[in-house]
């Protein structure tokens, strides 16, 4: 008798973006333009209470590629590499490598510096890969000194308000190209199982995308987050990163500098569509797990705040899609909170691998077949940021409260009920009626990060 075949492995996309936040259309955001975001959706599960676990991109990128937090992985800031505290741990692409995958990068996935790095290796961890690709394009090369600039000369282009719209054609951007090279290596790479990352720049500053992507936006048609001077009073001093207020931008430059952050999403879209159609034509959207992440998210003047490194909703809050071969609830949203660490364990479930078993995170996999399955578990986020004294802060987020300590507690507390104030107006840790919630919350989060590593 002669014996089936054993099933085809399972392809893994793995698609990363910088610095985008949850706003695309199906998130709900009535004016952004993201057609394949949308389309992607309906191919996924769209997780849309997921945080990262910390609002910066190298710990953030370090913690979903170990399944570690970043007190186990030591990785607070953007120059720290993580095999200097765990030197002998097994990425994500090591584990599909260890099984046989063909397994490769373009662009960025592990951290280095965005623009600055562009084109290089920067802090990637060479033994996750096979093969790697770096490319750079006009955007780069050429268009950064061209960008219109609304923050403080003092900061680098990588963490300003800065844009341009080029008069350069798509396939000449450093995105096209991330998605070009990973194309190819679908097709040269179609007859045996693969996982690729594919990671784009986009929408992380400056904000050099074609013009074309610009004109799809008038600065009449944007609003901008509401903003009183009060609410930088509302949380502990070392809840605010962006000082003064919207670093003093007029309203109509931050409409301007949320209208180039929206061209970016939709040039990422673009790009996301085509990696989409690459799996269609070359026969291999069935057999392939799709995932899609955001390192963190990213304010845009809430709380008068911009850029990431805060514990407020915006930046703390992530996309995350995981679809195509294995997911049962296509097309559905799931409400459920989630975080990085739990995209490890996720994959690795659906290709049927066996993870390394002091990962921090668990398998979503009940999710991908229900969304409304039961589930009770936080995310957790913490923060390092520059200050006088050394600051920690830490912070859990339920399906329907955040609670976050400064220190333990002695530098400060928040605690916000999104389901009476999405906005964050209201700081309810010190008030006597949420005492008994608060102090639930915070031995939760105290019990959690002991666990992972908080000394």
């Amino acid at each position: 008798m002669i014996k089936a075949a054993p099933p085809a492995r399972r392809n893994v996309l793995y698609i990363a973006s910088d610095d985008l936040s949850a706003r695309l259309h199906c998130h709900g955001n009535p004016v952004v333009k993201s057609p394949n975001f949308d389309r992607l959706a309906r191919m996924s599960v769209q997780f849309n209470n997921s945080y990262c676990q910390y609002p910066l991109c190298n710990p953030s990128r370090s913690s979903i590629m170990t399944g570690m937090s970043p007190d186990t992985t030591k990785v607070w800031g953007n120059q720290t590499r993580f095999r200097e505290a765990i030197p002998d741990v097994v990425t994500l692409p090591q584990l599909f490598q260890k099984a046989g995958y063909y397994v490769a990068r373009v662009g960025k996935i592990y951290h280095y510096g965005n623009p600055g790095q562009i084109g290089t290796s920067g802090l990637d961890d060479p033994a996750s890969w096979q093969e790697v690709v770096n490319p750079a394009g006009v955007d780069h090369t050429k268009e950064e000194p061209e960008a219109t600039c609304y923050t403080p000369e003092r900061r680098s282009l990588g963490s300003s308000i800065a844009f341009h719209a080029s008069e350069a054609p798509d396939n000449q951007q450093t995105d096209y190209m991330v998605a070009d090279h990973v194309i190819q290596m679908m097709d040269k790479h179609r007859k045996e199982p693969w996982f690729l990352g594919a990671g784009f720049y986009k929408p992380h500053c400056p904000w050099i995308v074609p013009s074309k992507y610009f004109d799809m936006y008038r600065v009449s048609d944007i609003p901008a987050p509401k903003f009183d001077p009060s609410e930088m009073k509302i949380a502990p001093k070392f809840a605010y990163f962006t000082e003064p207020p919207n670093w003093n931008m007029t309203m109509e430059q931050r409409r301007g500098a949320i209208r180039a952050y929206y061209a970016a999403i939709s040039f990422l879209d673009a790009q996301v569509g085509r990696l989409l159609d690459a799996l269609e034509r070359t026969g291999q959207a069935q057999n392939t797990t799709i995932v899609f992440w955001a390192d963190h998210g990213y304010n845009l003047g809430e709380h008068g705040q911009w850029m990431k490194n805060t514990l407020f909703q915006m930046a703390t809050r992530v996309p995350l899609f995981v679809g195509g071969a294995g997911v049962t609830a296509r097309g559905r949203t799931c409400h459920r909170t989630t975080e990085h660490l739990d995209v490890y364990p996720t994959v690795a479930e659906l290709c049927g691998l066996k993870p390394p078993a002091n990962l921090h995170g668990r398998s979503l996999m009940a999710l991908l077949k229900d969304p409304n399955a039961s589930w009770n578990y936080p995310a957790i986020t913490q923060l390092h940021p520059r200050a006088e004294k050394p600051v920690h802060g830490y912070s859990i987020r339920t399906e329907r409260y955040r609670y976050t300590f400064w220190n333990e507690g002695a530098d400060g507390e928040e605690m916000y009920d999104y389901e009476k104030d999405p906005r964050e107006l209201h700081n309810l840790a010190q008030d006597e009626t949420s005492a008994g919630l608060k102090g639930k919350l915070k031995a939760q989060l105290e019990a959690i990060t002991k666990a992972r590593g908080r000394a």
